[in-house]
């Protein structure tokens, strides 16, 4: 039984499958004319974010209200962390209000494991530096699920900038634990060495994007961060997208089953054009969706269900 959610390797097979179990009952209350449940009522979640962002804080904000859970959106942007707040005053300032769960986004990689030495009630790992994002995993786990009706047994391929990308570390871990293969693929200078070996044995590594994309039944494209580098990872954005970017013609390659997925935001004509993003195998769009149901899932079963 855990009270946080702070990295992908928290999770045994057992405990990721019942999260995407729950996530599948959870779905239903979309397509309710009321799409609200009572499970939290009475219980206040904080989205806490130190970094930017639109699809992961909606989609907590909408999972966590689809619960009737008390919702409090702080942003260190016009707060008192502009004024110097550290994080550690800041998360003693939620504990005084009763804050029951604390999601959080933060540029230092680790920050979330901090909170949680400092505050009682659960803390989710919304994404921390280049560190990790479980909740992302997850959804991706639950979207390969429901459009391939398996985990075990799949591979996926996971192409782009591994070294500054938390969805990478989190769905390498999560996947190799739920029985699938993953094979990172990017330039040289994007994928970490040993990163494979260190992140789950069995994992393969390719600097060749079409020698990989006739064997996957998943190809997940990854963003460029470049507001992370600060130095030049690759000659320029053009050759980046010819080397590894997914277009049409590499599309056509993939096995008739397999799906184009990304965590979003994507820089179309990079790593993805809109010619695939937009096609029937792409799951974007799905993903976003799927989101809310995972995080309401997450959500219930630290707080008001079965404990995990």
């Amino acid at each position: 039984m855990i009270r946080h959610l702070l990295s992908a390797a928290d999770l045994d097979a057992a405990t990721a499958t019942q999260i995407l179990d729950t996530a599948a009952e959870m779905a239903t209350v979309a397509g309710r004319e009321v799409k609200k449940l009572p499970a939290l009522r009475g219980r206040t979640v904080v989205n806490l974010f130190y970094e930017d962002s639109t699809r992961t804080r909606i989609s907590f904000e909408a999972a966590a209200k689809r619960l009737s859970a008390d919702v409090i959106n702080f942003s260190a942007k016009g707060s008192s962390v502009a004024k110097g707040e550290s994080l550690k005053d800041t998360a003693l300032t939620l504990q005084a209000m009763g804050a029951d769960a604390v999601v959080v986004r933060h540029p230092a990689s680790g920050a979330p494991h901090r909170l949680a030495d400092w505050v009682d009630g659960s803390v989710v790992n919304a994404g921390d530096g280049t560190h990790e994002h479980p909740t992302q995993a997850l959804l991706d786990a639950y979207t390969m699920r429901s459009r391939l009706g398996r985990l075990a047994g799949l591979h996926v391929a996971v192409v782009g900038d591994v070294l500054h990308s938390r969805v990478a570390r989190s769905n390498v871990l999560l996947l190799s634990t739920l029985g699938a293969k993953v094979t990172l693929v990017g330039p040289p200078t994007l994928i970490p060495v040993d990163i494979a070996a260190a992140l789950a044995p069995g994992t393969d590594v390719s600097y060749d994007l079409d020698v990989v994309l006739p064997d996957v039944d998943v190809v997940m494209m990854l963003r460029v961060q470049r507001e992370r580098m600060k130095d030049s990872y690759f000659p320029s954005a053009r050759e980046y997208a010819r080397r590894y970017g997914l277009d049409g013609p590499r599309m056509r390659r993939l096995p008739e089953h397999a799906i184009v997925m990304h965590p979003g935001p994507m820089n179309r004509g990079m790593e993805i054009t809109p010619e695939v993003a937009d096609s029937p195998r792409s799951t974007i769009v799905e993903q976003v969706a799927n989101g809310v149901s995972v995080r309401m899932a997450v959500l219930y079963l630290l707080l008001g269900g079965n404990k995990l």
